[in-house]
């Protein structure tokens, strides 16, 4: 039989334990089925020179004539293992695992209550939708999940404030106790309204932090805003406003203004693409800093999102320190998503190349891109060659003649007067603020009229407009072309039928068992491929 673990001579050391030579599994299949079980202790013996492995063992002295002696053992190890506990009590969860929010209802109110029921924290993707839309899946939520775990998202949105404050006002009249606050590049006033408007303090003079933020960032200088209490400056401002009081102004001077810190990476959507493996050691170096200048408790957490879409940088995201990951790619395919089937078809089939930098939609006029998928649309070339137009020319009436007409026939598919009408009645409805700066600005109504594709074209992503598949706009980041390499041939290969419960196990539970065969590994072992490589399967 060719042996399936090999011992390198390296560090391996006898433990005191002995093994019934009964118990022994030299076979490959038993043998990973064993690590498998993850909440079992796994000992390696050698037996004639083979290595083989049992699940018992007792003292040396408990040994009889013929047991094996223990030269590598390997603790149980679970998925509960992971990260720091204080993030799952704080937000009710059992996994240091948050689906994070994807905008429009990518992460819909079904993905929210999948994971929740399972004991996954999930943020519900309320930007870029309508304040009816949001309170009605607030609603929704709170029924299937009175006592939680979710979140629901807080996109910065620096040309549409009023849309932030709407969302707040929402947040606070439902008592939502958790928001994942993304893509800021600086404090708001109505992010600092939400955190400090649930402070208070307790019977014992510390401070109840009741509205709790998760704030995703991808640089130190946003993430330093975030650690540090609010700015006196605003908080002036809100009590004089009366949206908060003075006194929860004075406790929001001795708390943080988020609990925790996401660390996103390359993701999809809003990045910096920059990979967690530089991004994360910095935003924890910083953590550290901003830890022992004001001595919170309970102490700031740092967690990581973006690259993540295998076990093996699940894994190595813990490894390096992160309190918890947050996935959003890999969960965007699963049938819980709020994502056309011609959509999750595409992301199924993404592979690790197939994304690309595109103009956003959100943060148009201030040049920011987001990274989307390029296999099987055009979107990212068009909205590339919007943002173009929009860079050399001061107004709509000053683009050539033939670049207006191929814009509007290849892209709007439309009389760019006839967007514009569109555009007047949406934010008319929704910030009419927006109309009235373009009003004798012709710079920001052409920004307006470009963003009425940007903003439809994830929309009809969405929604599956038949017609427009080649527009559509389809956030993911490399991260998916791993998962979807790494599940090749197995049940989640599927795209109907995965599942992002079971998504998140075998992220989980692929990392654990990892970790066990990486700790062996370290006491002087080598494995088959196939002993040490995960496959999702069934889970054990």
């Amino acid at each position: 039989m060719t042996n399936c673990i090999n011992q390198t001579g390296v560090n391996a050391t006898q433990w005191g334990w002995k093994v019934d030579p009964s118990t022994v599994n030299y076979d490959e299949a038993a043998i990973k089925n064993a690590l498998l079980q993850l909440d079992t202790s796994c000992y390696l013996v050698s037996n004639n020179g083979q290595v083989g492995l049992s699940q018992q063992a007792v003292a040396s002295e408990q040994g009889g004539e013929g047991f094996l002696d223990v030269i590598a053992y390997t603790a149980p190890f679970t998925s509960d293992n992971f990260g720091d506990r204080r993030f799952s009590e704080a937000h009710g969860a059992k996994h240091a695992y948050h689906g994070g929010a994807m905008a429009n209802g990518i992460a819909s109110v079904e993905l929210v209550i999948a994971l929740g029921k399972a004991g996954y924290l999930c943020s519900f993707g309320a930007a870029g939708l309508v304040k009816s839309r949001v309170e009605q899946s607030i609603q929704q939520i709170q029924a299937a999940l009175p006592n939680g775990p979710y979140a629901v998202n807080l996109i910065h949105s620096p040309s549409e404030p009023a849309l932030e404050q709407s969302n707040v006002d929402l947040f606070l009249q439902y008592k939502v106790r958790t928001v994942e606050a993304s893509a800021f590049l600086k404090l708001t006033p109505q992010i600092v309204q939400y955190r400090v408007a649930g402070l208070s303090k307790n019977a014992d003079g510390s401070i109840n932090i009741a509205n709790r933020v998760i704030a995703k960032i991808s640089r130190t200088e946003v993430a330093t805003k975030f650690m540090e209490p609010a700015p006196q400056k605003m908080l002036d401002a809100l009590v004089e406003k009366g949206l908060i009081t003075a006194e929860q102004a004075q406790l929001a001077t001795q708390v943080p203004m988020a609990d925790d810190i996401t660390a996103e990476a390359d993701s999809g959507g809003h990045t910096d693409n920059r990979p967690f493996i530089t991004l994360l050691p910095s935003i924890l170096t910083l953590r550290e800093e901003i830890q022992d200048k004001y001595n919170y408790d309970p102490p700031l957490r740092v967690g990581v999102g973006g690259g993540l879409g295998t076990p093996t940088a699940v894994l190595a995201a813990f490894v390096m320190g992160a309190a918890y990951i947050v996935t959003g790619s890999v969960n965007q395919a699963c049938f819980q998503a709020g994502a056309s089937e011609h959509t999750r078809q595409l992301l199924a089939q993404t592979q690790t190349t197939d994304v690309i930098m595109a103009p956003a939609a959100d943060m148009f006029e201030m040049g920011v891109k987001l990274q989307v998928i390029k296999r099987g649309t055009l979107f990212a070339m068009r909205a590339q060659k919007l943002y173009e137009l929009y860079s050399n020319y001061d107004s709509i009436e000053a683009i050539p003649a033939e670049d207006r007409e191929k814009i509007e026939k290849q892209i709007f598919r439309r009389n760019l007067d006839d967007v514009w009408a569109e555009t007047e009645s949406f934010f008319n409805e929704r910030d009419p603020a927006q109309i009235e700066r373009a009003n004798g600005n012709p710079k920001r109504k052409m920004a307006l009229i470009f963003r009425w594709y940007l903003g439809l074209s994830s929309r009809w992503s969405n929604v599956g407009e038949e017609g427009r598949e080649m527009d559509y706009q389809i956030w993911a980041g490399p991260s998916l072309g791993a998962f979807n390499a790494w599940v090749k041939g197995t049940a989640l290969e599927d795209y109907t039928k995965r599942d992002a419960v079971e998504v998140a196990e075998h992220m989980l539970s692929g990392a654990a068992f990892l970790y066990r065969v990486q700790n062996l590994k370290g006491q002087g072992f080598e494995f088959s491929s196939a002993l040490s490589h995960y496959v999702p399967g069934k889970l054990v």
